[in-house]
């Protein structure tokens, strides 16, 4: 058994799931702080929310790009 490879993959693996969880979590939290932020800094904050929601579905994206074959 490579070890090396596995290692790799577990680190890509805890990476990736680590860039998921926390841009959604990002995402939901700013989408919370908006309701509460002054009228003026809503829009910035908001957006701020849908960009993280916006990471976390590409990187989701990517992974079923890399997992299925049909798409390479």
């Amino acid at each position: 058994m490579n070890w090396l490879a596995f290692v790799v993959v577990a680190i890509a693996t805890l990476v990736s799931a680590l860039v998921v969880v926390g841009s959604y979590g990002l995402g939901v939290r700013l989408l919370a702080v908006a309701a509460d932020a002054a009228p003026s800094r809503q829009p910035l904050v908001r957006s701020s929310a849908y960009a993280c929601f916006g990471v976390c579905g590409a990187a989701v994206l990517y992974g079923i790009y890399l997992i299925v074959p049909v798409f390479h």
